[in-house]
């Protein structure tokens, strides 16, 4: 059956409840620990969580244009140096803010994102296209999935840094992966295939499901469940599959944490796979 609609409307407040209540018992160490996030330290994470909800708010609830001089189509290489500039930006003038401050704005912000969020109709048109799954124009749920998968994994980064473990709910990762694996088609988008042929995704863990990516009417698409017959069995772990496509797996480790059955080369575009813009 193909992916179904996600909806994490109800799953931002609680997910920012729990990344503020951890911001509140961190130590001065803390703060400055690496955060697997490009060289990213935890400050400059929530820093980063605070921006992107701020964004929103700004750009979607209020309509306020982006920054003067951005072009309203740009193509993807100059969307990412876009993007870029706005989080360095960003990260420099909150190094002002004291750890106290950052805490404290993002657990209002991130309660008006929750607000927010809640109200939209997931059938609308989204304000942003979602890039990485190669729209030009997506459906509400999406877009409002791809800031979801923002905000977890960004907290799961904060969280792996401190040694606080994973979040409580495994349901939110299932729909953080759900979201991601959209990414998927595009991925494939250049890789020949012949009708009928088919990946198997496999994700074991506390957020587990199997989907099947498959080439039919000559393009690459994704369906949830499995499929008999699929040329290629991809296994692996939750905590690799949520690494893996946000970016935060280098592609040695990859290849060691995904367990391959049938045709490897079939499963090359799966390991660059990304569910974020790079």
């Amino acid at each position: 059956m193909p992916l179904p609609i996600t909806d994490t409307r109800d799953a931002f407040r609680p997910v920012c409840r729990e990344i503020v209540d951890l911001l509140r018992t961190l130590v001065t160490d803390d703060w400055e620990r690496p955060a697997n996030a490009g060289g990213w330290r935890v400050r400059d994470v929530v820093a980063h969580l605070l921006d992107t909800a701020l964004r929103r708010l700004s750009f979607h609830r209020d309509r306020s244009g982006p920054p003067p001089g951005t072009r309203p189509t740009p193509t993807d290489r100059e969307l990412v140096t876009f993007i870029n500039d706005l989080n360095a930006t960003w990260i420099r003038a909150a190094e002002r803010l004291s750890t106290r401050v950052l805490t404290d704005v993002y657990a209002r912000a991130s309660t008006d994102l929750a607000d927010f969020v809640e109200t939209l109709d997931l059938h609308a048109s989204a304000l942003f296209a979602v890039s990485w799954a190669g729209e030009t124009q997506s459906v509400q749920w999406l877009d409002i999935g791809r800031e979801f998968t923002e905000v977890w994994h960004h907290g799961s980064q904060i969280r792996s840094a401190v040694g606080a473990g994973p979040f409580s709910d495994p349901r939110w990762l299932q729909a953080v992966l759900q979201i991601a694996l959209h990414a998927l088609p595009h991925a494939y988008r250049d890789v020949p295939g012949r009708e009928g042929v088919s990946v198997s995704i496999r994700i074991t863990g506390r957020a587990s499901g199997v989907w099947t990516l498959h080439h039919r009417g000559g393009t690459w698409d994704i369906d949830e469940g499995p499929r008999p017959g699929a040329a290629t069995i991809a296994t692996m772990s939750d905590e690799v599959a949520w690494r893996l496509l946000f970016n935060a797996l280098p592609l040695s480790e990859a290849q060691s944490a995904v367990q391959l059955e049938g045709d490897a080369d079939l499963a090359r575009p799966l390991l660059h796979a990304r569910s974020v813009i790079v």
